[in-house]
């Protein structure tokens, strides 16, 4: 906490500094995230923030804190909103939770699919929502980090049978907790900064996150049993404050814009350049790696189906725009 708060604390001094022209920047950018150094969102981040200064001749300065050094993802999120700090990237859905629709489990299957349905047109009317309701502006919608896995302490996950009496962590979205429910694990939700400890004492028996996440954070020391079930992806949202975005001249909105689209495209090739690399990793550290066949994957999903009612019984999307999204996976390229 020490820590969070003296790395808060320098970003405000900057804030300061720049407003009473201490600084040569006109506007100061202050942005948090979690993930720690390497990880594709940490290495897009620091470009987006020297592609913003030297596009905008050092008119915008942008401060990138990551490693969680200003807090959770929600607590980022909650200082963005409450305009603490300018912008932060993660997939936090509490304040946006219609964001959770592109979260739907087995929705995609390749990069193609999750680029078509992160640009579509119902991705920008979602993210347009959360100005209005939030006061934040989603100036970029990403890939988080890749397919998901699961990984536990206990024994292989060969089907979803195999997840009963297990405790999974959740970050607390409802759709990751529907998809583990149907298949009869238990959930608990832990703080991605605080799920390496959580694993080891045994507060959760197991959790789902990317292969580079789980390089990046070191849960392969802690973790025994992957499976490769590729079940979700999450969309990555760059929030930022509306109040502070929309009293930027429109010159620079613009430049940071296309800076945000650069760096969403950075972010995901990274991924795809990555995740084999991070998996292999993970199968040399002594873990174990299981591969689905067909027929087993088929059984992961069949499990999850109901979970499709469900987001639409609790309004997360509408029949039709779930229907929308399955045509938009099924047309993409």
């Amino acid at each position: 906490m020490k820590k969070r708060l003296m790395a808060l604390a320098m970003g405000l001094a900057l804030a300061s500094m720049s407003a009473v022209g201490v600084c040569a920047a006109d506007y100061e950018m202050i942005v948090g995230h979690a993930q720690p150094e390497g990880n594709p969102r940490y290495v897009s981040m620091e470009k987006f923030a020297e592609d913003v200064e030297e596009k905008t001749e050092g008119a915008v300065h942008v401060t990138v804190y990551g490693n969680g050094q200003l807090g959770t993802e929600k607590e980022m999120l909650e200082q963005v909103v409450n305009g603490v700090v300018q912008g932060m990237r993660g997939g936090q859905f509490d304040f946006s939770p219609r964001l959770l629709m592109f979260t739907a489990p087995f929705l995609t299957q390749t990069r193609a699919q999750v680029t078509a349905l992160l640009q579509s047109d119902l991705a920008k009317k979602v993210c347009a929502e959360a100005e209005e309701s939030t006061g934040t502006v989603i100036i970029n919608l990403c890939d988080a980090g890749g397919y998901r896995q699961f990984s536990n302490n206990n024994h292989p996950i060969t089907k979803p049978d195999d997840l009963k009496g297990l405790k999974m962590r959740t970050n607390g979205m409802k759709t990751i907790d529907m998809t583990f429910q149907a298949m009869g694990a238990s959930t608990v939700s832990v703080p991605y900064a605080d799920l390496y400890m959580a694993l080891k004492t045994g507060v959760a028996d197991g959790q789902e996150n990317p292969w580079v996440n789980v390089v990046g954070m070191k849960f392969y020391e802690v973790q025994k049993y992957f499976t490769a079930v590729n079940y979700q992806f999450h969309p990555d949202p760059f929030y930022v404050n509306a109040t502070w975005w929309n009293s930027l001249p429109e010159e620079y909105r613009t430049i940071i814009s296309e800076c945000a689209a650069e760096m969403g495209e950075y972010n995901d090739q990274l991924i795809d350049e990555n995740s084999e690399a991070a998996k292999e990793e993970i199968i040399a550290s002594g873990a174990e790696v299981y591969e689905p066949t067909e027929e087993e994957l088929q059984a992961f999903k069949d499990a999850a189906q109901p979970v499709y009612d469900q987001m639409v019984e609790e309004g997360i999307c509408s029949e039709e725009e779930m229907q929308e999204m399955l045509d938009i996976v099924a047309n993409a390229e």
